[in-house]
């Protein structure tokens, strides 16, 4: 197997702060070491507080490890799918579209090129070139998923998010985002739902407690999962 395109070497993420009486503080994530291959959709599972959106936030290089390193095979363009990122309510739909997008990453002559695709993903028609504050929630997350969908990474993070907006919306912007999935862009997806994983992923990892259980083909780690739950 060609060698990985992210490894994690033994990282650990400490949080500060009461957790219970005579603690300063705990791992959120403790000793975990995984490697993402180009190309591979690794798949996150984990009841919740394992550690599986703080592990996201490593990758993406939102947390630095306390422990550990994390080693990339070269310089690498990792995009978490952040919804939202860098609105102000006071702006317009156009000026936030832009602002989002540099944070993504992306040139400001890129995502200006990119603004006819955006509007018209979105479909906010002239409130494109209205403020904010005009906006419905459906409305914004609309803006906020067609300007993520316009960043082009080496990496996708995912927690969660597949679809936003209104049934008929939820029906595209899931699709599209499935579709760039299956088109051999390296992702890591964070997912209570096993139809989810399984339909996605071509590997998974399962998370307990901070710490790494399992990495492998998604039908045996999730197995191994369900055979260790608590039976109630």
């Amino acid at each position: 197997m060609a060698a990985p395109l992210l490894r994690l070497d033994h990282v650990g993420v400490a949080y500060q702060g009461v957790r219970r009486i005579g603690s300063s503080g705990y791992w959120a994530v403790e000793d975990v070491s995984l490697e993402l291959h180009e190309g591979e959709t690794l798949g996150l599972i984990g009841r919740n507080g394992a550690g599986k959106s703080t592990l996201l936030r490593v990758i993406a290089g939102i947390l630095r490890p306390d422990r550990g390193r994390i080693v990339q095979a070269r310089p690498l363009r990792i995009q978490m799918l952040a919804l939202g990122l860098g609105f102000v309510a006071h702006l317009s739909g156009r000026d936030n579209a832009i602002m989002s997008g540099m944070l993504l990453g992306m040139a400001r002559r890129e995502i200006e090129q990119r603004l006819p695709a955006i509007r018209e993903y979105a479909e906010l028609g002239d409130f494109f070139e209205q403020p904010l504050n005009c906006y419905s929630s459906g409305m914004v997350l609309r803006l906020g998923f067609s300007v993520a969908m316009q960043a082009e990474p080496d990496v996708l993070l995912i927690d969660e998010v597949l679809g936003v907006g209104d049934a008929e919306f939820m029906e595209k912007s899931g699709g599209d985002l499935r579709r760039r999935m299956r088109s051999g862009m390296t992702c890591v997806l964070v997912s209570h739902q096993d139809g989810t994983i399984a339909e996605l992923c071509s590997s998974a990892a399962w998370l307990e407690s901070g710490r790494l259980v399992a990495q492998g083909p998604v039908a045996k780690v999730m197995a191994d999962y369900h055979a260790a739950a608590p039976r109630g």
